[in-house]
């Protein structure tokens, strides 16, 4: 009987399947190969390729593999070094995932420096990869969103102050964790790369509660307490960016701290339109009398939400697209003479409770499930 042998463009042709199956997926083109093979190995790839959907032990992945357990011990170490796969603590051993995409290796890749032609070429490929249409839609997925925008918490109105639930509160999302950890942000970390990030600040990337200790024992970022994490929600928000966070109700595991130019969520929405976050549950509303017309909150606006049009009387006033805006708060928060507030939307909306569920119901929407 012959051996059917592999060629590598198979192996790294099985990786990328595997990783599309993920719920957020990630559309198998060219620039995806070529990512794969400078971030796995062959055989890498091949482990890679055999992961289940779930964490599994090391005695499930050598029975899928036909691995002996004291070689592929070192190579799982490997990956999840670099954040190809994590390496989940369960009682008295540890359980292994593969890594998605995003969030997964794309942000562990860049969260840490490297050798500078190595990261400037990975940065031109993702870049590639990001700025592909199929791409963004694929991220963007259906109803379910993998991300959600919070406004600005000091912006909420005292009127709905008590309808407002602590999972639409960025500090009582932080207060709750714990504490957690800061990294670098990989979106402009990756934009440092290819000479076209802004100054906005690096070490912001907030992981919270639990999922920070995979972080920090991973060398992916510092530990972080309470005060650090508030403390750069408020440095953030005087410079104006968005804080997007995980689209879950209980528990969420990170908030981003995005601009308009480098993230890759907000850059898919200003070049394709695709939304890989939920907006917000408010609103800018525009008190037409009180304004003075300067356009303040149409310039801080970091996805062109806002526009500054002549009303009947012929005078320079904003006005919003609630299809596009993300109910961030950005240009309230600029307001020189608070002449924008923000309002509660008519239809307020309720992340899945966990991951768990947000990954079904992303799976289930594609048809993946």
């Amino acid at each position: 009987m012959g051996h059917i042998i592999h060629s590598k463009d198979e192996v790294y042709r099985a990786l990328a399947v595997r990783l599309n199956k993920n719920p957020v997926g990630a559309p198998i083109n060219d620039t995806l190969m070529a990512i794969l093979q400078r971030l796995y190995t062959e055989g890498e790839a091949m482990i890679g390729s055999k992961f289940p959907m779930i964490p599994v032990s090391i005695e499930k992945i050598a029975g899928i593999t036909g691995m002996d357990m004291e070689r592929l011990k070192p190579i799982l170490d490997g990956m999840a070094e670099r954040g190809l796969v994590m390496d989940l603590p369960r009682k008295d051993t540890f359980y292994y995932m593969l890594t998605p995409m995003v969030v997964g290796f794309f942000e562990y890749t860049f969260m840490r420096a490297g050798r500078e032609a190595d990261m400037k070429e990975l940065a031109k490929l993702f870049s590639s990869y990001f700025d592909n249409k199929e791409v963004q839609t694929e991220f963007a997925g259906r109803d379910t969103k993998f991300m959600r925008t919070l406004v600005y918490e000091h912006l909420i109105p005292i009127a709905v102050e008590t309808e407002v639930l602590d999972y639409e509160r960025a500090g009582e999302i932080i207060r709750q964790s714990g504490g957690g950890s800061l990294s670098i942000c990989p979106c402009r970390h990756k934009a440092q790369h290819l000479g076209r990030a802004c100054d906005a600040p690096l070490e912001v990337c907030t992981t919270l509660g639990p999922a920070a200790e995979w972080i920090i024992r991973r060398g992916l970022g510092k530990p972080a307490s309470v005060d650090d994490l508030l403390r750069v929600l408020d440095e953030t928000e005087a410079l104006g960016l968005v804080h997007n966070c995980d689209n879950v109700l209980n528990k969420p595991t990170y908030i981003c701290h995005c601009c308009g130019c480098c993230c890759v969520v907000m850059t898919g929405i200003n070049k394709h339109g695709q939304y890989a976050t939920h907006p917000s549950n408010f609103i800018p509303v525009f008190d037409s009398l009180n304004c003075i017309g300067c356009g303040i909150c149409a310039d801080k606006c970091l996805i062109g939400a806002l526009a500054m049009e002549e009303d009947r009387d012929g005078n320079e006033v904003p006005f919003v697209d609630e299809k596009v805006c993300l109910g961030c708060g950005v240009c309230a928060n600029f307001c020189p003479n608070s002449s924008v507030t923000m309002s509660r939307r008519s239809v307020v909306h309720v992340p899945p409770r966990n991951g768990r569920e947000k990954f079904q119901r992303i799976a289930r929407e594609k048809g993946k499930a």
